[in-house]
Protein backbone atom coordinates (compact mmCIF):
# COMPACT_ATOMS: atom_id res chain seq x y z
CA UNK A 1 0.00 0.00 0.00
CA UNK A 2 1.54 3.18 -0.86
CA UNK A 3 2.23 5.98 1.45
CA UNK A 4 3.31 9.62 1.08
CA UNK A 5 5.40 12.06 3.90
CA UNK A 6 3.23 14.33 5.49
CA UNK A 7 4.88 17.60 6.96
CA UNK A 8 7.79 18.16 8.95
CA UNK A 9 7.36 15.46 11.81
CA UNK A 10 3.88 14.13 11.13
CA UNK A 11 3.71 10.20 10.13
CA UNK A 12 3.34 9.37 6.34
CA UNK A 13 -0.49 9.54 4.48
CA UNK A 14 -2.16 6.73 3.55
CA UNK A 15 -3.24 6.32 0.03
CA UNK A 16 -6.79 6.38 -0.46
CA UNK A 17 -8.31 5.23 -3.35
CA UNK A 18 -11.50 7.01 -5.39
CA UNK A 19 -13.47 5.06 -8.05
CA UNK A 20 -16.44 6.93 -9.79
CA UNK A 21 -15.82 10.34 -11.46
CA UNK A 22 -18.91 11.54 -12.33
CA UNK A 23 -21.18 14.36 -11.70
CA UNK A 24 -20.76 13.86 -7.62
CA UNK A 25 -17.33 11.66 -7.63
CA UNK A 26 -15.26 14.34 -9.24
CA UNK A 27 -16.27 17.52 -6.83
CA UNK A 28 -15.79 14.93 -4.17
CA UNK A 29 -12.46 13.48 -5.07
CA UNK A 30 -11.43 17.46 -5.74
CA UNK A 31 -12.02 18.19 -2.68
CA UNK A 32 -10.17 15.23 -1.03
CA UNK A 33 -7.01 15.89 -3.17
CA UNK A 34 -7.17 19.82 -2.28
CA UNK A 35 -7.27 18.98 1.35
CA UNK A 36 -3.95 16.72 0.90
CA UNK A 37 -5.21 13.26 1.07
CA UNK A 38 -2.95 11.25 -1.21
CA UNK A 39 -5.21 9.69 -3.72
CA UNK A 40 -5.19 6.71 -6.45
CA UNK A 41 -7.95 6.89 -8.56
CA UNK A 42 -9.94 4.97 -11.59
CA UNK A 43 -12.62 6.24 -13.77
CA UNK A 44 -14.82 3.83 -16.10
CA UNK A 45 -14.37 7.15 -18.62
CA UNK A 46 -10.86 8.30 -18.50
CA UNK A 47 -11.76 11.74 -19.43
CA UNK A 48 -13.18 11.89 -16.26
CA UNK A 49 -10.30 11.43 -14.14
CA UNK A 50 -8.01 13.67 -16.00
CA UNK A 51 -8.97 17.19 -14.01
CA UNK A 52 -7.86 14.92 -10.91
CA UNK A 53 -4.36 13.89 -12.34
CA UNK A 54 -3.87 17.79 -12.54
CA UNK A 55 -5.15 18.12 -8.78
CA UNK A 56 -1.57 15.60 -7.55
CA UNK A 57 -3.80 12.06 -7.86
CA UNK A 58 -2.48 9.51 -9.27
CA UNK A 59 -4.69 8.34 -11.89
CA UNK A 60 -4.34 4.89 -12.94
CA UNK A 61 -5.53 2.50 -15.82
CA UNK A 62 -7.31 -0.26 -14.08
CA UNK A 63 -9.35 -1.20 -10.66
CA UNK A 64 -6.72 -3.51 -9.66
CA UNK A 65 -3.88 -0.79 -9.10
CA UNK A 66 -6.53 0.93 -7.06
CA UNK A 67 -6.81 -2.04 -4.56
CA UNK A 68 -3.19 -2.95 -4.99
CA UNK A 69 -2.23 1.18 -3.85
CA UNK A 70 -5.00 1.65 -1.01
CA UNK A 71 -6.21 0.11 1.49
CA UNK A 72 -9.09 2.02 2.22
CA UNK A 73 -10.91 2.30 -1.46
CA UNK A 74 -14.22 4.49 -1.84
CA UNK A 75 -16.45 4.14 -4.59
CA UNK A 76 -18.67 6.51 -5.72
CA UNK A 77 -20.89 4.60 -8.69
CA UNK A 78 -24.26 5.01 -10.64
CA UNK A 79 -25.79 1.72 -9.14
CA UNK A 80 -25.66 -1.98 -8.16
CA UNK A 81 -24.35 -3.22 -11.55
CA UNK A 82 -21.51 -0.84 -11.65
CA UNK A 83 -20.23 -1.62 -8.36
CA UNK A 84 -20.88 -5.35 -8.79
CA UNK A 85 -18.54 -4.81 -12.03
CA UNK A 86 -16.24 -3.19 -10.94
CA UNK A 87 -15.47 -5.25 -7.82
CA UNK A 88 -15.95 -8.56 -10.34
CA UNK A 89 -18.88 -9.88 -7.34
CA UNK A 90 -19.83 -13.16 -8.37
CA UNK A 91 -15.74 -13.64 -10.14
CA UNK A 92 -13.05 -15.46 -8.55
CA UNK A 93 -11.55 -12.23 -8.77
CA UNK A 94 -13.41 -10.89 -6.12
CA UNK A 95 -12.34 -12.23 -3.05
CA UNK A 96 -8.58 -11.83 -4.06
CA UNK A 97 -9.57 -8.01 -4.98
CA UNK A 98 -11.42 -7.20 -1.85
CA UNK A 99 -9.17 -9.31 1.02
CA UNK A 100 -7.60 -6.57 3.03
CA UNK A 101 -9.79 -3.66 2.10
CA UNK A 102 -11.80 -1.46 3.77
CA UNK A 103 -14.67 -0.74 0.88
CA UNK A 104 -16.52 2.36 1.40
CA UNK A 105 -19.60 2.53 -0.95
CA UNK A 106 -21.32 6.21 -1.27
CA UNK A 107 -23.56 6.26 -4.12
CA UNK A 108 -27.71 5.39 -3.51
CA UNK A 109 -28.47 1.68 -3.54
CA UNK A 110 -31.15 -0.40 -2.23
CA UNK A 111 -30.77 -1.09 1.28
CA UNK A 112 -31.21 -5.29 0.96
CA UNK A 113 -28.59 -4.84 -1.80
CA UNK A 114 -26.05 -2.83 0.75
CA UNK A 115 -26.34 -5.88 3.28
CA UNK A 116 -25.74 -8.62 1.14
CA UNK A 117 -23.00 -6.88 -0.33
CA UNK A 118 -21.04 -6.27 3.24
CA UNK A 119 -22.00 -10.10 3.73
CA UNK A 120 -19.51 -10.80 0.77
CA UNK A 121 -17.33 -8.47 1.49
CA UNK A 122 -16.84 -9.86 5.00
CA UNK A 123 -16.44 -13.22 3.99
CA UNK A 124 -13.69 -12.40 1.57
CA UNK A 125 -11.61 -10.88 4.54
CA UNK A 126 -12.48 -7.15 4.08
CA UNK A 127 -14.62 -4.52 5.78
CA UNK A 128 -17.02 -2.66 4.38
CA UNK A 129 -19.51 0.88 5.61
CA UNK A 130 -21.96 2.07 3.66
CA UNK A 131 -21.79 6.05 3.08
CA UNK A 132 -24.48 7.57 0.94
CA UNK A 133 -24.73 11.76 0.97
CA UNK A 134 -27.39 14.03 1.01
CA UNK A 135 -26.51 16.83 -1.55
CA UNK A 136 -26.22 17.40 -5.78
CA UNK A 137 -23.31 18.47 -7.52
CA UNK A 138 -22.90 22.40 -6.10
CA UNK A 139 -22.74 21.20 -2.52
CA UNK A 140 -20.81 18.13 -3.91
CA UNK A 141 -17.95 21.17 -5.00
CA UNK A 142 -18.62 23.26 -2.19
CA UNK A 143 -17.46 20.36 0.11
CA UNK A 144 -21.16 20.86 1.67
CA UNK A 145 -22.34 16.95 1.56
CA UNK A 146 -24.57 15.60 4.35
CA UNK A 147 -23.17 11.96 4.61
CA UNK A 148 -25.03 8.92 6.30
CA UNK A 149 -22.79 6.53 7.53
CA UNK A 150 -23.43 2.65 8.14
CA UNK A 151 -21.23 -0.50 9.18
CA UNK A 152 -19.56 -1.74 12.05
CA UNK A 153 -18.90 1.08 14.81
CA UNK A 154 -14.73 0.34 14.73
CA UNK A 155 -14.62 0.36 11.06
CA UNK A 156 -17.20 3.93 11.00
CA UNK A 157 -15.00 5.42 13.29
CA UNK A 158 -11.67 4.87 11.22
CA UNK A 159 -13.18 5.93 8.10
CA UNK A 160 -15.01 9.02 9.28
CA UNK A 161 -12.09 11.40 9.63
CA UNK A 162 -11.05 10.41 5.90
CA UNK A 163 -14.57 12.19 4.43
CA UNK A 164 -14.25 15.47 6.46
CA UNK A 165 -13.01 17.41 3.52
CA UNK A 166 -16.19 16.34 0.92
CA UNK A 167 -18.99 16.62 3.96
CA UNK A 168 -20.07 19.81 6.27
CA UNK A 169 -21.68 16.86 8.71
CA UNK A 170 -21.42 12.71 8.62
CA UNK A 171 -24.12 11.31 10.45
CA UNK A 172 -23.94 7.93 12.45
CA UNK A 173 -27.05 5.40 11.12
CA UNK A 174 -26.40 2.49 12.88
CA UNK A 175 -25.62 -0.77 10.83
CA UNK A 176 -25.14 -1.43 7.26
CA UNK A 177 -28.73 -0.74 5.73
CA UNK A 178 -29.60 2.02 8.07
CA UNK A 179 -27.86 4.84 6.62
CA UNK A 180 -29.09 4.12 3.11
CA UNK A 181 -32.73 3.64 4.45
CA UNK A 182 -31.88 7.09 6.87
CA UNK A 183 -31.01 8.47 2.44
CA UNK A 184 -34.25 6.76 1.15
CA UNK A 185 -36.14 8.88 3.80
CA UNK A 186 -34.44 11.78 3.12
CA UNK A 187 -34.94 11.67 -0.93
CA UNK A 188 -38.75 10.82 -0.46
CA UNK A 189 -39.05 14.42 1.21
CA UNK A 190 -37.10 15.89 -1.09
CA UNK A 191 -38.30 14.13 -4.39
CA UNK A 192 -41.90 15.64 -3.24
CA UNK A 193 -40.65 18.41 -2.12
CA UNK A 194 -38.90 19.02 -5.95
CA UNK A 195 -42.08 18.16 -8.05
CA UNK A 196 -44.64 20.20 -5.98
CA UNK A 197 -42.21 23.15 -6.12
CA UNK A 198 -41.99 22.40 -9.99
CA UNK A 199 -45.79 22.32 -10.04
CA UNK A 200 -45.95 25.42 -7.91
CA UNK A 201 -43.92 27.15 -10.87
CA UNK A 202 -46.16 26.01 -13.02
CA UNK A 203 -49.49 27.22 -11.70
CA UNK A 204 -47.95 30.89 -11.59
CA UNK A 205 -46.53 30.21 -15.08
CA UNK A 206 -49.80 29.35 -16.61
CA UNK A 207 -52.00 31.83 -14.71
CA UNK A 208 -48.81 34.91 -16.01
CA UNK A 209 -47.91 36.14 -12.41
CA UNK A 210 -44.75 37.25 -12.82
CA UNK A 211 -42.24 34.82 -11.87
CA UNK A 212 -39.24 36.77 -9.93
CA UNK A 213 -41.96 37.70 -7.60
CA UNK A 214 -43.05 34.33 -6.87
CA UNK A 215 -39.87 33.58 -6.35
CA UNK A 216 -38.79 36.54 -3.74
CA UNK A 217 -42.39 35.36 -2.38
CA UNK A 218 -40.87 31.67 -1.69
CA UNK A 219 -37.30 33.34 -0.99
CA UNK A 220 -39.18 35.40 1.84
CA UNK A 221 -41.34 32.85 3.72
CA UNK A 222 -41.60 30.00 6.03
CA UNK A 223 -40.83 27.43 2.66
CA UNK A 224 -37.34 29.03 2.14
CA UNK A 225 -34.06 26.03 2.04
CA UNK A 226 -31.15 25.55 0.28
CA UNK A 227 -33.53 23.79 -2.44
CA UNK A 228 -35.81 26.84 -3.37
CA UNK A 229 -33.00 28.70 -3.07
CA UNK A 230 -30.85 26.52 -5.78
CA UNK A 231 -33.65 24.76 -7.58
CA UNK A 232 -36.47 27.75 -7.56
CA UNK A 233 -34.03 29.73 -10.42
CA UNK A 234 -33.03 27.06 -12.42
CA UNK A 235 -37.18 26.23 -12.89
CA UNK A 236 -37.81 29.74 -13.49
CA UNK A 237 -35.21 30.10 -15.93
CA UNK A 238 -36.26 26.59 -17.26
CA UNK A 239 -32.42 25.81 -16.61
CA UNK A 240 -31.80 21.98 -17.21
CA UNK A 241 -28.31 21.86 -16.79
CA UNK A 242 -27.80 18.93 -14.82
CA UNK A 243 -26.77 19.32 -11.40
CA UNK A 244 -28.76 16.14 -9.52
CA UNK A 245 -30.05 14.00 -12.62
CA UNK A 246 -33.32 13.33 -13.47
CA UNK A 247 -33.16 9.70 -14.27
CA UNK A 248 -30.82 8.73 -10.76
CA UNK A 249 -34.33 11.19 -9.08
CA UNK A 250 -36.12 8.42 -10.91
CA UNK A 251 -34.40 5.50 -9.84
CA UNK A 252 -34.30 6.75 -6.25
CA UNK A 253 -37.84 7.13 -5.85
CA UNK A 254 -38.01 3.29 -7.15
CA UNK A 255 -35.74 2.11 -4.52
CA UNK A 256 -37.69 3.91 -1.89
CA UNK A 257 -41.27 2.72 -3.38
CA UNK A 258 -39.55 -0.91 -3.33
CA UNK A 259 -38.41 -0.52 0.88
CA UNK A 260 -41.94 0.87 1.36
CA UNK A 261 -43.46 -1.91 -0.68
CA UNK A 262 -41.25 -4.21 1.95
CA UNK A 263 -42.43 -3.10 5.14
CA UNK A 264 -46.05 -2.49 4.26
CA UNK A 265 -46.16 0.96 4.45
CA UNK A 266 -48.12 3.64 1.56
CA UNK A 267 -46.23 5.85 -0.24
CA UNK A 268 -49.23 8.34 -1.99
CA UNK A 269 -46.96 11.23 -2.53
CA UNK A 270 -43.64 9.14 -3.38
CA UNK A 271 -45.69 7.24 -6.40
CA UNK A 272 -46.70 10.24 -8.13
CA UNK A 273 -43.64 11.97 -7.72
CA UNK A 274 -42.01 9.15 -9.10
CA UNK A 275 -44.37 8.88 -12.21
CA UNK A 276 -43.38 12.30 -13.24
CA UNK A 277 -39.92 11.66 -13.02
CA UNK A 278 -40.32 8.73 -15.17
CA UNK A 279 -42.78 10.87 -17.56
CA UNK A 280 -39.86 12.71 -17.64
CA UNK A 281 -36.73 10.27 -18.34
CA UNK A 282 -39.52 9.31 -21.53
CA UNK A 283 -39.06 12.78 -22.72
CA UNK A 284 -35.70 12.65 -22.85
CA UNK A 285 -34.88 14.17 -20.16
CA UNK A 286 -32.92 11.78 -17.56
CA UNK A 287 -29.36 13.17 -17.82
CA UNK A 288 -30.74 17.10 -17.57
CA UNK A 289 -31.35 18.10 -13.91
CA UNK A 290 -34.38 16.71 -11.62
CA UNK A 291 -36.25 19.96 -12.18
CA UNK A 292 -36.98 18.86 -15.45
CA UNK A 293 -40.01 17.26 -14.12
CA UNK A 294 -41.45 20.57 -14.99
CA UNK A 295 -41.69 19.43 -18.38
CA UNK A 296 -43.84 16.33 -17.39
CA UNK A 297 -45.98 18.49 -15.42
CA UNK A 298 -46.40 20.99 -18.61
CA UNK A 299 -47.25 17.29 -20.98
CA UNK A 300 -49.82 16.42 -18.25
CA UNK A 301 -51.14 19.99 -18.82
CA UNK A 302 -50.94 20.22 -22.63
CA UNK A 303 -52.81 16.69 -22.96
CA UNK A 304 -55.63 17.71 -20.99
CA UNK A 305 -55.92 20.96 -23.71
CA UNK A 306 -55.66 18.56 -26.15
CA UNK A 307 -58.71 16.53 -25.27
CA UNK A 308 -61.46 18.45 -25.37
CA UNK A 309 -60.21 19.43 -28.83
CA UNK A 310 -60.22 16.45 -29.69
CA UNK A 311 -63.52 15.18 -28.47
CA UNK A 312 -64.72 18.13 -30.54
CA UNK A 313 -63.12 17.26 -34.02
CA UNK A 314 -64.69 13.33 -33.40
Amino acid sequence: MTQTTGGLGSPPQEAVGFIGLGVMGRPMALNLARAGTPLVVWNRSPDGAAVLGAAGASVVSDVAAVFARARVVILMLADEAALDAVLGRGTPGFAALVAGHVLVSMGSNAPGYSRDLATDILAAGGRYVEAPVSGSRKPAEAGELVCLIGGEPDTVAEVRPLLAPMCRETLACGPVGHALLMKLAVNLYLNTMLAGLAEAVHFADRHRLDLATFEAAIGAGPMASDVTRVKLPKLVARDFSVQAATADAFNSTRLIAAAARAAGLASPLLDLASALYGESVGLGNGRLDMVSVLAAIEARTEAIAAAPAAGREA
